[in-house]
């Protein structure tokens, strides 16, 4: 074990974060913390990191170990070039660098025992600078910078003249370089297009140290991670596995809590009839065991009703017409900025009912094509043209159609005034904007928020053709699914720009691939895609389907199967006809012991002693079959 955190617990006010939260890392463990946003992922690793303190609990950490961090938002002020920044990670090895050539200088001069002295020195720091690696240093750099997506024309460019998002790649890099025995990175696919993403999954697969990822790109946890941590309501549990196994885990837990609670519910819901029926009896041992029945409930533990986080958040996307078969017809279009052209000559076609994916490396033009088809940016040659009765629904990642003044109330009732306010108060709520949350502005709203707005919006539209530009971007994984399941229930059609590959994977039916200033088409997912792509591809010609199937059951197996069956139902049917039988005679004696009680009241009768005997004698017989029977019951109503 290198890592572990025991009982932590961290609270914001009366809003527990985490409760007592303990779990491991092993060595070269590679694990991932899970959670809706807001559920306290990037506040445990910065309580990890002893950036924040946590309330009560501890995080120990192994002696001599070293753990590196990368949070989402980089701030980075260096007047070093990309290359140099980096290169400060290696400052030991050029220490070491720089006395192996100044030894080397005096070896020149020297004579005798000092010259021995000398190659002595130069054999150990030798030895200790190449088991550092020291004489690839330039070369892991390189690799890493290329990795991450620089190119070398970028390896002089300065730090502060950067972006945010190429900040945290370069922080990225220093972190990988400088191989701590923990790697902690919070969201580091964000700013990485997919080439750079495949590339940081191998390193992290094959990295000798432990690794702990915050991330929400389901695709990378499932190449990476053999160990899921989650953080559901404050509460944290571990699985082992990657992303799929950890959903299939969590499924058939919640299946088991949801079967456990309903079949507690049942059983409460019996006793409590079965001790109304035995008040009923009026019988001084059918009261005890009432009460004894009392007792027994009054102390059961009562299981809370298992509830899955977002169930409450609704999609649901349908255009209010259908558009005709040709939605899109995209012929010779190119675009520059500047000596930078994007793309020459692109062509290519969508139909009704498809959902087509527009994937390709960062700067290569993905989200300029949305914005042309949308009429935000002109194209320098070609055109496109729409079919008949298509209706556009635009999704833009940058939110530039929401406006930042407004609050979320204002947004939707100002796109669509013909809503009234209770039903713009229940699309709101469908995506998670309740009570003052609507009163919002829409520039204090998260990334997160905004696409939800965004969202809510798209759906309002009734639009036939969906163009999403990122539309997973700020959404955490329940958010996604939703997103997922509202499109593949669509019946319009749907291009989009992802990097998402998971998304890719579970929506698309087509995929674009723009590279080299030019689109290649896949009919297809993004695995289908993936492995066209791969060079070494093998065909076993036998589907995993039959693979993976199980033996079927011998004939004399299944047959005695269905006996089996069978009679435990005539049991049963057996067992629920004797205690309709017994229910039925219980009726009939207490209907019978009432009418002795009525009789023995009249004049006529009390006065016979003779029949008084006899009603006494037929009520004495019929208590002690009534007794019988109030057990038989008891037993058969389990």
């Amino acid at each position: 074990m290198i890592l572990a955190c025991q009982n932590i617990t961290k609270a914001f006010g009366d809003h527990f974060v985490l409760k007592n939260a303990s779990f491991h890392i092993e060595e070269r463990e590679k694990a991932a913390v899970v959670g809706i946003n807001g559920a306290g992922k990037s506040t445990l690793l910065k309580i990890i990191m002893h950036e924040l303190p946590a309330d009560e609990g501890q995080v120990v950490l192994s002696r001599g170990r070293t753990i590196g961090y990368l949070a989402q938002h980089q701030e980075m002020v260096s007047g070093n070039t990309i290359f140099d920044e980096l290169l400060t990670v290696k400052q030991e090895i050029l220490d070491l660098e720089a006395e192996l050539r100044k030894l080397e200088q005096s070896m020149k001069h020297a004579k005798g025992e000092e010259l021995s002295a000398l190659m002595d020195a130069y054999v150990q720091i030798s030895h200790e600078f190449e088991q550092k690696n020291g004489y690839a240093w330039k070369s892991e750099i390189t690799g890493v910078l290329k990795g991450l997506g620089f190119e070398e024309t970028d390896f002089d460019k300065k730090v502060d003249t950067l972006s945010g998002g190429q900040k945290t790649r370069v922080s990225l890099g220093k972190l990988l370089l400088s191989r701590p025995d923990i790697v902690m990175l919070d969201e580091p696919t964000n700013h990485l297009d997919m080439n750079s993403i495949t590339w940081l999954e191998t390193f992290l697969i094959n990295y000798q140290g432990a690794v702990i990822i915050v991330s929400h790109d389901r695709y990378f946890l499932n190449r990476v991670v053999t160990k899921i941590v989650e953080i559901d309501q404050g509460d944290v549990r571990s699985f082992s596995g990657n992303y799929t196994d950890y959903a299939q885990k969590k499924a058939q837990l919640r299946e088991a809590q949801l079967q456990a609670y309903l079949n507690q519910q049942r059983e409460i819901r019996h006793q409590e009839e079965v001790i109304t029926r035995l008040k009923s009896f009026n019988r001084e041992k059918s009261i005890r065991r009432a009460e004894s029945r009392e007792k027994m409930l009054d102390k059961m533990e009562v299981l809370e009703k298992p509830t899955e986080a977002r169930t409450d958040m609704r999609m649901d996307l349908e255009p209010r017409f259908p558009s005709g078969n040709d939605v899109l017809a995209v012929e010779g279009l190119s675009k520059s900025f500047g000596a930078q052209t994007l793309f020459t000559d692109l062509n290519f076609e969508i139909h009704r009912g498809e959902r087509v994916a527009l994937i390709g490396s960062n700067g290569t033009g993905k989200t300029t094509i949305l914005k042309i088809l949308n009429g935000v940016l002109p194209a320098d040659d070609g055109a496109f043209r729409l079919g008949a009765r298509v209706k556009i629904g635009y999704y833009d990642q940058e939110h530039h159609v929401l406006h930042m003044e407004k609050t979320v109330f204002e947004e939707i009732s100002d796109a669509y005034p013909t809503l009234t306010n209770t039903k713009i108060r229940n699309v709101l709520a469908a995506f998670l904007f309740t009570n003052e949350d609507v009163f919002k502005r829409i520039g204090d709203l998260s990334g997160g928020e905004r696409g939800r707005v965004s969202l809510a919006k798209l759906m309002l539209s009734e639009a036939n053709f969906l163009i999403l530009d990122e539309p997973t971007n700020h959404l955490d994984i329940i958010s996604k699914e939703i997103l997922e399941q509202a499109l593949n229930r669509y019946t319009g059609t749907v291009l989009f720009v992802s990097h998402d590959r998971y998304f890719i994977n579970t929506t698309a039916t087509r995929i674009l691939d723009l590279a080299g200033q030019t689109l290649t088409g896949y009919v297809g997912n993004y695995d289908y895609y993936a492995e066209k792509k791969e060079t070494m591809t093998s065909f076993t010609g036998a589907p995993a389907a039959a693979a993976d199937a199980p033996p079927a059951a011998p004939e004399s197996e299944a047959k005695l199967d269905w006996k089996q069956q069978k009679e435990q139902q005539a049991q049963l049917r057996k067992k629920q006809n004797e205690l309709k039988r017994v229910e039925t005679r219980i009726e009939e004696l207490e209907t019978r012991d009432k009418e002795i009680d009525e009789l023995l009241t009249r004049e006529e009768i009390f006065t016979d002693v003779a029949e008084v005997t006899a009603l006494s004698r037929e009520k004495e017989a019929l208590q002690t079959e009534l007794e019988s029977l109030y057990e038989s019951w008891e037993t058969l109503s389990e």
